[in-house]
């Protein structure tokens, strides 16, 4: 991920998914200077750590909210 996507992720007001080695995580605050992330584990919120942006990955939901007829 870059590092201004995750910017945008941590300053918006939506849950989105972001996952640090397959454990989905909320991004608590981004340098993008230095390309880093505090995130923390959405399971265990006291465990935060200081990781690179570009090892974080968006989930995205298959699902649409558009039905097609």
């Amino acid at each position: 991920m870059e590092a201004f996507r995750a910017k945008e992720i941590a300053d918006s007001p939506d849950m989105i998914i972001v996952s640090y080695f397959g454990v989905p995580v909320f991004i608590e605050h981004v340098n993008v200077g230095a390309g880093t992330a505090r995130i923390h584990p959405t399971a265990t919120p006291e465990e935060e750590q200081t990781v690179p942006v570009e090892v974080l990955e968006e989930e995205f939901n298959d699902e649409s909210d558009v039905s097609f007829v």
